[in-house]
């Protein structure tokens, strides 16, 4: 399909803008004002760009060839529904985190970020989170997730503490691990197939050995699910995330878990569409659920309890994912969208709520609902809808789910069926005894005086708002997500784009290596 040439432009900008503006900010590292002015209008042109493509692509994947080298000897960027719509998802809540960030730093009597090197590390972070979402190739997707691991390690150690440190060296541990077996599965799929290009390998595999793609299918799930924190993988996440910053904690809640769920859909639903493990994923998906919020529950510490409800949410998208139908994966796009603005907004709240109290343990914390009425409310809102209280969006992404779990009718979606409603009643739980202990309690000593900032307010807010706009919205939202799934669902329509009426898909050295390593075996 052709496209207007404006949007073929707008494909490399989500990762080109943000890497050029890290190398302007950090020369100006002596200049903060000017930092703060180049990450906004960076992050803003970006957001644009990803709106624009989330219009464009609607019509049909988007495919840029990067230093116009077709695929698949060069990289292509590859912006369809299913990427367009997490880009411009997260290039809102990265613009918000920033604004919050730096009504934090102006609250705190200086208008300087946490360290000078904080811009253009989360702008390298932003342009790896867009990289992952457009790679149309494994390594370059491999790139993309190390982009992270650099980046996400110097936010998550900011100010140097013991605490972070431990915290962070735990977490990049784990990541390398990821990285390591990620690794590995690129080179055993490039040595098997000749290739790393996805929509190459698409059509490849199905002629591979299916004890090799059955391997190839694990190795690449085993390091998605670590990034996704999906049990049993995921214990590293609530040491990790709750020592960090208020800013860094909310964006690595909100993005990192659910680019490792992005990249499990691509893989899954492209190059293992009729071998996926989809009894396997149910499992994970059952068993991430309950434990992680039964941790959730036994939880005295705000930023502990939302960290644990992270991971057992985490189980409403891979389930499914693992229904392997159109409906099914529609709902688990609606639930990714929902998720990043929900779970974004309320640690960007507890923030607010630790500045306030002092604290974030609940044994700490009371009255806030009359000293903070205003605060109250925003906690409340995207709470209920984690919860999924109806009519709000998580209601109708659980809803979603549990209506194609039913329709399948086998004993194993059942019991995910049951599975869902108790995490959601736990999770409700969960979130009332939070909201009660901080809000409604006596507290238990007198709480600071240090007002609520404006400009750690307005982004909040603005965030609230957002994840109830995507309840009035999600009549078109949820259409879009059905027709994201479609596409999936065809991986011939993703081929199709990036190798257009049938160009370049036998080319490359490898293959014909890989066909005379066959002919040798054959006259041998």
């Amino acid at each position: 399909m052709t496209f207007p040439y404006s949007f073929a432009t707008l494909v490399p900008l989500p990762v080109v803008l943000p890497l050029f503006a890290a190398g302007l900010a950090l020369a100006l590292w002596r200049h903060p004002r000017a930092q703060h002015i180049i990450s906004v209008a960076a992050l803003t042109l970006v957001l644009a760009a990803s709106i624009g493509l989330l219009i464009g692509a609607d019509s049909g994947p988007i495919v840029v060839d990067v230093g116009e080298w077709a695929a698949p000897v060069g990289i292509d960027l590859v912006a369809d529904r299913l990427s367009a719509l997490m880009l411009t998802v997260s290039s809102f809540v990265l613009l918000c985190v920033l604004l919050y960030s730096l009504g934090q730093g102006v609250a705190d009597g200086h208008d300087k970020a946490p360290v000078s090197i904080y811009h253009p590390t989360y702008l390298v972070l932003a342009a790896g989170v867009a990289n992952a979402f457009l790679s149309g190739d494994l390594f370059n997707l491999y790139v993309g997730f190390e982009i992270l691991l650099a980046a996400s390690y110097v936010l998550l150690t900011l100010g140097g503490t013991g605490e972070r440190i431990r915290a962070g060296s735990i977490y990049v541990v784990v990541a390398l691990l990821s990285s390591v077996i990620f690794l590995v599965a690129i080179a055993l799929t490039y040595a098997a197939t000749g290739t790393v290009n996805l929509a190459q390998l698409a059509e490849r595999l199905p002629d591979v050995d299916p004890g090799v793609r059955m391997t190839l299918q694990l190795l690449l799930l085993l390091a998605f699910g670590i990034k996704a924190a999906i049990f049993p993988l995921s214990a590293w996440l609530p040491d990790s995330y709750p020592t960090a910053p208020a800013p860094v904690t909310a964006v690595f809640a909100g993005l990192l878990t659910k680019v490792g769920v992005y990249a499990i859909i691509r893989t899954q639903t492209l190059l293992f569409p009729d071998n996926r493990l989809d009894t396997v994923l149910m499992w994970l998906a059952l068993l991430t659920m309950v434990i992680g919020i039964l941790g959730a529950v036994a939880q005295n510490d705000i930023k502990r309890l939302l960290s644990f409800t992270l991971v057992s949410h985490i189980g409403y998208m891979i389930f499914g994912i693992a229904m392997a139908s159109e409906a099914g994966m529609a709902a688990s796009i609606f639930y990714v969208v929902h998720h990043i603005t929900v779970q974004t907004t309320l640690f960007l709240v507890v923030g607010l709520i630790e500045r306030r109290g002092g604290s974030t343990s609940l044994d700490k914390l009371g009255g806030l609902a009359r000293i903070a009425p205003g605060l109250a409310i925003l906690f409340f809102v995207p709470a209920m809808n984690l919860a999924g209280i109806p009519p709000l969006s998580g209601f109708l992404g659980k809803v979603g789910l549990l209506q194609e779990g039913v329709a399948q009718g086998t004993p194993l979606t059942w019991a995910l069926v049951v599975g869902s409603v108790v995490t959601s009643l736990l999770t409700l739980y969960a979130i009332v005894k939070a909201w009660n202990k901080a809000f409604w309690q006596t507290a238990p000593v007198e709480l600071p005086s240090t007002g609520t900032p404006r400009g750690m307010v307005g982004p909040t807010t603005a965030l609230v708002a957002f994840g109830l706009a995507l309840t009035f919205a999600a009549g078109p939202l949820y259409s879009y997500a059905e027709r994201a799934a479609g596409n999936l669902m065809q991986p011939s329509t993703y081929v199709d784009a990036v190798f257009p009426d049938d160009s370049g898909r036998g080319q490359g050295v490898s293959s014909d290596l890989v066909e005379e390593e066959q002919q040798g075996g054959e006259d041998s």
